[in-house]
């Protein structure tokens, strides 16, 4: 049965007392500020937990979140964060996380009509029709649906690194390294997709090993 809200603050309580007495003065240092390293941008899906999954603490992760990892040029939202923790925040690292078994990744592949939120999964299933040919040579639709996942991912990280946000730290020579990242429901591990970003100029040839990695981790689930 859910918590209710009232059992929710009592976890709450517990938890800030639980975590004061493990780690003091954790709290009144975050209080006065945060030096992230890591940018975290992943699926708003309720089981993928960006701390719990790193095995971090409060402050050592910045985090966005929306339906199915997605960056689109034209997101205030996600660009306006994107630009506070490279610009102000200065992380030394980008997050691209997808997840296996996504059900935005799901709909888009199927065509299903969902509402308003058809508008948003048209960028993920425009990442469906540039590979059309990987995903129809899959053996089932489960295999299909984990590939889309594994590309939209890898595609996400591409549109990460053509903001001009991004663009413009590596042009003044600021250290940011962009990653590319799978995490499974099933065991809870994250799975490295092999694609990492330090310049404009390294996004190509990295964007290729990717895909070609992808492939033979394709061949190995076969």
């Amino acid at each position: 049965m859910p918590n209710t809200p009232r059992e929710l603050l009592d976890k709450n309580l517990h938890w800030a007392e639980q975590t004061n007495q493990e780690h003091p003065g954790l709290f009144d240092q975050l209080a006065k500020g945060q030096q992230p390293d890591y940018l975290w941008i992943s699926c708003a899906d309720s089981r993928v937990s960006p701390n719990q999954a790193l095995e971090v603490e409060p402050g050592e992760v910045f985090v966005h979140r929306n339906i199915s990892n997605v960056i689109v040029q034209s997101d205030l939202n996600a660009l306006s964060v994107i630009q506070y923790a490279v610009e102000a925040l200065k992380v030394g690292h980008a997050l691209m996380v997808g997840h296996y078994g996504c059900g935005g990744c799901a709909a888009a592949m199927k065509g299903d009509k969902l509402g308003l939120i058809d508008n948003w999964l048209a960028h993920v299933a425009e990442v469906a029709h540039r590979h059309a040919d990987k995903l129809d040579d899959a053996d089932d639709d489960t295999e299909r649906h984990t590939r889309l996942c594994e590309l939209n991912a890898i595609e996400q990280a591409v549109n990460l690194c053509h903001t001009s946000v991004v663009r413009e730290a590596w042009q003044r020579g600021q250290k940011l390294t962009v990653h590319t990242w799978m995490y499974g429901l099933a065991d809870g591990h994250i799975h490295d997709l092999g694609m990492d970003v330090d310049s404009l100029d390294a996004l190509t040839p990295a964007y290729d090993k990717a895909l070609v990695a992808l492939e033979e981790r394709w061949k190995a689930r076969a």
